[in-house]
């Protein structure tokens, strides 16, 4: 049990920073807004938790109170969860509507359960508290039973609502957001049979009786299991997009760096032509890990703007000539314009590719850039020093 419990903070702690990131990004985005609150209240809820079971005060409050907190921290997050799928499938408008009315059920259970812990008789408080842990808790006492019953019959009823609606609209949603709602699902199909499993513990607790203990353990398991499995369900399409994200930022800085060879020569001859008007140290430029999106497509409008001015000075060249034929013609071609030599002033084609698009015409200067870099050193290509 305490190892799953340190995976679910884990995970909770860890979907939760993924969203805050998201809403960040996305401020005004209702339904975004509702899963990050659902994860505060389960993040915050966790620690009340852990000192409630333990028979610990928390900045003050008595375990009891750490419990009553924790568990209108798990309603809130229950209704935020309700409140995800209205924003997402309704208007705004009829949204906030419908999340008034779903308001209604979550403060009779918070009220319910305030008073329910106010009549809790002084002896038994502690062990009300820790009821999930005890060995032996306050089996029949009214009010202790109204507490957990109310909890746990608003959480099945929030959960239900939400994994009907999660199988209705994992069917016509894009394959990745379909395959996080199908983890999801299922996370939330043993969400519901754990609390199904707690609510005839509550009440046969409530008439006098326990249930089994090994049918009550199971459930506890099961739960934490399911909010682990609900957590990856739920920030699995934000964390695809993020990976998909970052090997797109790999590939354009890995990009980048290999066109150094052809941009340094082009911009050794032409550096008028530079979009950035302030220069990078070279250590900044090797490390530096913003930008790369931008200094990507720069380089490549920067190499093909100094191709496009050099081409005059190539001569005859075919249009898709080896990249080592065009290295060569390339590097005579410089040393021609830094001699000064005339030519034509109309610009040729030159390492033109065979398909549409930029990464067909990346590819093409990356093997030239490639194929430059295999010439003896560069540093003798270009204008000479001082010009």
């Amino acid at each position: 049990m305490t190892a799953l419990q340190v995976l679910q903070g884990i995970a909770t702690y860890g979907v939760l920073a993924l969203m805050l990131y998201l809403m960040i990004r996305a401020p005004h985005n209702l339904a975004l807004r509702a899963v990050t609150i659902m994860l505060v209240c389960w993040g915050i809820g966790f620690v009340l938790d852990l000192a409630a079971s333990a028979g610990r005060t928390v900045l003050g409050l008595e375990p009891i109170m750490a419990r009553l907190i924790q568990h209108e921290l798990l309603l809130v997050a229950a209704y935020c969860l309700v409140a995800f799928y209205l924003f997402s499938a309704l208007d705004r408008e009829e949204g906030r509507r419908r999340a008034l009315w779903q308001a209604v059920p979550l403060g009779l259970a918070a009220v319910t359960m305030t008073v329910a812990t106010g009549f809790v008789p002084e002896g038994v408080r502690d062990a009300a508290a820790a009821l999930e842990s005890a060995k032996d808790g306050p089996v029949g006492e009214p009010s202790v039973a109204l507490l957990y019953v109310t909890l746990n019959v608003y959480l099945f009823y929030a959960f239900a609502t939400t994994l009907r609606w999660t199988r209705r609209y994992a069917r016509g949603a894009e394959p990745r957001l379909r395959r996080g709602l199908a983890i999801a699902s299922v996370g939330l199909t043993g969400i519901v049979l754990s609390l199904a499993d707690f609510v005839v513990a509550n009440i046969m607790r409530w008439a006098g009786s326990a249930m089994p203990k090994p049918l009550l353990y199971m459930g506890m398991v099961l739960i934490l299991v399911s909010i682990m499995t609900f957590l990856v369900g739920v920030a699995y399409p934000a964390a695809v997009s993020r990976i998909a994200a970052l090997r797109v930022w790999w590939q354009h800085r890995a990009i980048y760096h290999r066109l150094g060879p052809l941009w340094t020569v082009l911009h050794h001859e032409f550096p008028e032509d530079a979009l950035n008007r302030v220069p990078a140290s070279p250590w900044r430029d090797a490390l530096s890990l913003r930008g790369v999106h931008r200094r990507y497509y720069r380089r490549v409008i920067e190499c093909r703007d100094g191709l496009v001015r050099i081409s005059p000075y190539l001569g005859p060249v075919a249009e898709r000539a080896e990249a080592a034929v065009l290295a060569e013609r390339l590097r005579e071609g410089l040393r021609a314009h830094a001699s000064g030599e005339p030519v034509p002033s109309r610009a040729m084609p030159v390492a033109i590719p065979s398909d549409d698009g930029l990464d067909a015409d990346v590819h093409e200067l990356l093997a030239l850039s490639s194929a430059l870099q295999t010439l003896r050193p560069l540093a003798s290509v270009g204008r000479p020093a001082g010009r």
